[in-house]
């Protein structure tokens, strides 16, 4: 299969880089001094599970360079950039096509799929720390790297998704084909939302959230607000979520941010709106009290 990866940040580059290190077809959309490196030099990743230093050389252009068409397009912007990439995918996708949004927001295949008729379009999640760590460079924080993906409304099989998996199984990521899509990317989103949420309203690294405070305190009362909405949306998990998340947030590097929360200090642009105004906004379309999230919103709207 031929795959586009738009977005070459620390996850498209990864899932391209080791797509093209197993041999696969695979083009990466990157712009600046990033695409320059990857295109001259290739696209050099460390601390991979395919080995500790990997040079690839993936075919590389811009989005208004690319003129063919794609078997599998994974998205891999940011939320704000989404609807900059939607001309794109209409180009590059077709009836046969697979669409695999890999955001940190959730729902964005339901909001792109009217957009782009007559393609399959899938909801995903990814789980994988990584970054640019200089132009044509990704380094990996660790050794997960985990895609799943799945249909929302059907679990009719569809042989293309089964051999997307294999195909990235073969390239060394874990993949997965869900059958609650849903479910599954919100699970993530209860972990990545609080603690973007948190992180930027204390200016608080992943390590000082950890330590019994306020900002822990703060990131459990999101988790158990978004519980809330899980549940009054039907959602089981196997596990206790406070725990998994609390989990999870002691595992990362200690100094580790989100990338909102990078992007909040930089001043541009960021996914504010998907990771804290949404979750409010869900609450309350459900009928489901989140106070928390309701005294995020209005303090960042007003910042």
């Amino acid at each position: 299969m031929t795959y586009l990866v738009i977005g070459a940040g620390g996850v498209g580059g990864c899932i391209g880089g080791y797509l093209a290190d197993a041999g696969f077809d695979v083009t990466l959309i990157a712009r600046g001094k990033h695409l320059e490196e990857i295109r001259f030099r290739g696209l050099r990743l460390y601390k991979t599970r395919r080995g500790d230093e990997l040079c690839v050389h993936p075919k590389a252009c811009t989005a208004d360079e690319f003129t063919g068409r794609a078997d599998v397009v994974f998205v891999c912007v940011k939320g704000y950039s989404l609807e900059a990439v939607v001309p794109l995918i209409n180009r590059v996708a077709d009836e046969h096509s697979v669409v695999i949004p890999v955001l940190n927001i959730v729902g964005t295949g339901e909001r792109l799929a009217p957009r782009l008729p007559g393609r399959l379009v899938l909801d995903g999640c990814i789980y994988i720390g990584a970054y640019i760590s200089a132009p044509g460079q990704i380094t990996q924080t660790g050794d997960l790297f985990r895609i799943i993906y799945g249909q929302r409304d059907t679990n009719e099989p569809d042989e293309r998704l089964d051999k997307i998996a294999d195909e990235l199984r073969a390239a060394s990521i874990d993949a997965v084909v869900s059958d609650d899509i849903r479910r599954d990317a919100f699970r993530k989103f209860m972990f990545v939302s609080p603690l973007a949420a948190a992180g930027a309203y204390y200016d608080m690294t992943a390590g000082q959230l950890a330590a019994p405070g306020k900002g822990r305190d703060l990131f459990v009362e999101l988790v158990r607000e978004l519980q809330a909405i899980a549940d009054k949306r039907g959602y089981s998990f196997p596990d206790d979520m406070v725990e998994n998340s609390l989990r999870r947030l002691d595992a990362l590097s200690p100094d580790a941010t989100a990338s909102m929360q990078k992007d909040l200090k930089k001043g541009g642009d960021s996914e504010i709106d998907g990771l804290i105004f949404e979750p409010a906004r869900i609450a309350r379309d459900l009928g489901v009290p989140a106070p928390a999230y309701e005294q995020l919103s209005r303090f960042f709207e007003k910042s």
